[in-house]
């Protein structure tokens, strides 16, 4: 029998309805706040570099987001983002991927991008809008973007980024598709992953993105980023479902939900989320469960929608402290040289900062260099006169008529 509706017929005579929580989408944790492993929970094969590697990167993060939240506020940088809280979720899943594999992030993925191999001192170039900055000091800071080490620059308006994931991974698989048959003849070799908040996944690019991926059979995983706030919207007002993971069942995605807060359960999930992409060449939904401790961002005051209180019910369940736990306990870390390595960083990362905000600004002309291989006649003619505006009003911009050619 034909089925045009795409629908499970199975017939029934009783009228009922589903209940909108019918399906129990239970969060996959591994580590209890001790660094042991719950009960029952199998830990990931993880090797001992790559788990250093990930702490490492997270204690990283932590520390530049403690002093550049302070650069902010002493006016030496205009604004930042803080991962406080989701280190492991961002961290974890980056380790989980291939170096090939396109990430697609939102504004509160740094750590990802420092596993990478981003340096200490191109995170500073950019936050300043020096003349090394790789986006030429067009972004806003911590909109990072690296062609290297395949990180999408970041986009300020939320969730532009995942019809364009959908759409690149469609790109991968196509590489992998039998002409004659339309079949995959070979496993995916790079996919894409694409990070977002809950509040992002309230906007139609999600929707349309998932749908398109689940239709077509793109490759890439969505994580979805859940820390509770959408900038001062608490998720109670922002949906009435079960969290993000129902959608994704919602639109026929094999979808997981995990504790954000658990760097192990994280590594695993994204793990198989990559390996289901890559084999099957089609997408997978994660969604992080974890708590935003940090303002959204340094525009933010979170105590006009949050309380002390709850803060502190999550501030002691550190991402980074479970997870050096673990560590401890295998034997992998010593404490001694931790606290050294910390202390090495802070100063590391003041010293960065105190040479990248000497670096002097990009020439004007790095505007338009290579937005056209070669810049349009409109384009030109609003340079030109952006110029002698410049030129004309040279004490209102002191940094940048003294470098006009």
């Amino acid at each position: 029998m034909t089925n045009p509706n795409n629908v499970s017929l199975n017939l029934s005579h009783a009228l009922e309805f589903i209940d909108g929580h019918a399906l129990n989408i239970p969060t996959i944790t591994l580590l209890d706040q001790n660094g042991n492993l719950i009960d029952g929970a199998h830990a990931p094969e993880l090797d001992k570099d790559t788990a250093l590697r990930i702490y490492d990167t997270m204690r990283f993060i932590r520390l530049l987001d403690e002093r550049m939240q302070a650069a902010q506020r002493q006016g030496r940088i205009s604004f930042y983002m803080q991962c406080l809280g989701e280190e492991a979720a961002v961290t974890a899943s980056a380790a989980a991927l291939k170096d090939a594999d396109m990430i697609m992030a939102q504004y509160r993925e740094q750590a990802a991008l420092a596993y990478r191999g981003f340096t200490l001192e191109q995170f500073m170039n950019q936050m300043f809008s020096n003349e090394k900055d790789l986006g030429k000091g067009r972004q806003m800071p911590i909109h990072y973007g690296s062609n290297e080490l395949n990180y999408l620059t970041i986009s300020s308006p939320l969730g532009t980024q995942i019809p364009q994931a959908t759409g690149y991974a469609y790109g991968q698989k196509l590489k992998h598709i039998d002409a004659k048959t339309g079949e995959l003849n070979s496993q995916i070799d790079a996919v894409t992953i694409c990070y977002f908040g809950e509040g992002a996944a309230s906007e139609g690019d999600f929707h349309a993105g998932l749908n398109m991926a689940a239709v077509h059979g793109s490759p890439v995983i969505f994580f979805a980023r859940n820390n509770g706030y959408a900038i001062s919207t608490p998720a109670d007002e922002q949906f009435k479902g079960d969290g993000i993971a129902a959608r994704g069942v919602g639109y026929g995605i094999k979808t997981i939900r995990v504790d954000g807060g658990d760097a192990l359960a994280v590594y695993a999930a994204t793990k198989l989320a990559r390996e289901i992409a890559s084999k099957n060449g089609e997408p997978v939904l994660i969604e992080s469960i974890a708590y935003r401790l940090g303002a959204h961002s340094t525009s933010d005051d979170p105590s006009g929608y949050r309380s002390k209180d709850e803060e502190a019910q999550f501030r002691d369940n550190c991402p980074i402290e479970r997870f050096k736990k673990w560590l401890l306990n295998q034997g992998w870390l010593d404490l001694s040289e931790d606290e050294a390595v910390k202390e090495k960083l802070r100063e590391d990362i003041l010293n960065a900062l105190k040479v990248a905000e000497k670096v002097a600004k990009p020439p004007l002309e790095d505007l338009i260099s290579d937005v056209y291989d070669t810049p349009i006649p409109a384009l030109q003619k609003q340079y030109e006169e952006l110029k002698e505006h410049i030129l004309q009003n040279p004490d209102a911009y002191p940094t940048t008529a003294g470098r006009i050619k």
